[in-house]
């Protein structure tokens, strides 16, 4: 079964742009996580972008921010002309801020599962005129050219942009000055180990002990992290990669939940009619017509 977790290359690759035209290339693009933070601005069209249990359209000149850590999934929009749309990709840990009070990059989707109207989808009059065609522009053409200095000028660019959401977060009320103890970090990893298991029954006093934590403090330190219970999480990825194999495969519902971690086809079912609102058949049947 394929993990969810997508592989990227902090060392070599700390940050990257690309146009993605989707007259060359089919929708959806399936659900998948990084550490990486992600960034998507529509060119031409319509999108639809799915992370963790919201959907959002997006329409030409919109932007969203995806955090870190975050699933989510690319599709197009129903009985409409796809859109193209520029994907930029960067390490978070590159971009940190010398200001104490500022959050760390990669701590931002702390902030969004802990605040879930939190806001990741905008335009430029919503972000005081910031400029965003000329920004994504810009990107593209630094990343191509990569003229000398080009990924110190990429720092500094990003930076401009963060600074301008950090803004807009806090004038809207969320609490940007959150502290994430060093020790709250080892959780991070616990996500890859629940990816790669995910078909397997999971034990939350194992996941405790690999992160050298009480099964009390691990169960508290993981719903302040992810804003949801662990167990709420592992049924969600279970789902996601059940999602996967419905879009992207012919495979039987019987193998799908064996291969998912579901104790039986009905299981699977009743479970992702809970979540969906509709069973995994008509799910598959409406996503391929």
């Amino acid at each position: 079964m394929k993990d969810l977790y997508e592989n990227t290359d902090r060392l070599n690759s700390p940050m990257e742009a690309w146009f993605t035209d989707t007259s060359y290339m089919l929708f959806p693009i399936e659900s998948h996580w990084h550490y990486f933070v992600e960034i998507l601005y529509v060119t031409t069209g319509e999108i639809c972008v799915s992370c963790n249990e919201m959907t959002y359209t997006l329409s030409e000149g919109d932007m969203i921010f995806i955090p870190p850590q975050v699933v989510h999934a690319i599709f197009g929009v129903e009985n409409k002309k796809s859109g193209n749309y520029i994907v930029l990709r960067f390490d978070p840990n590159r971009m940190d801020f010398s200001m104490s009070y500022l959050p760390k990059v990669n701590t931002v989707s702390k902030l969004y599962t802990q605040n879930k109207d939190m806001r990741l989808k905008f335009d430029s009059k919503e972000l005081d005129g910031f400029d965003l065609k000329r920004f994504f522009d810009t990107c593209l053409n630094e990343m191509e050219e990569k003229k000398y200095g080009y990924d110190q000028f990429m720092q500094s660019h990003i930076s401009s942009l963060l600074i301008i959401l950090y803004r807009y977060w806090h004038e809207q009320g969320i609490e940007m000055e959150q502290s994430v103890s060093e020790e709250l970090f080892n959780i991070h990893d616990i996500l890859m180990y629940i990816d790669k298991h995910s078909g397997e029954q999971i034990r939350m006093e194992t996941l405790a002990k690999k992160c050298n934590m009480s099964y009390s403090y691990f169960a508290k330190v993981f719903h302040d992290l992810y804003g949801q219970s662990c167990k709420e999480y592992i049924e969600f990825i279970r789902l996601s990669k059940v999602e996967n194999l419905l879009l992207f495969t012919d495979y039987d519902l019987n193998y799908i939940s064996s291969e998912t971690g579901f104790s039986d086809c009905s299981h699977l079912i009743r479970v992702f009619k809970r979540r969906y609102g509709i069973t995994p058949k008509k799910y598959r049947i409406s996503a391929r017509r």
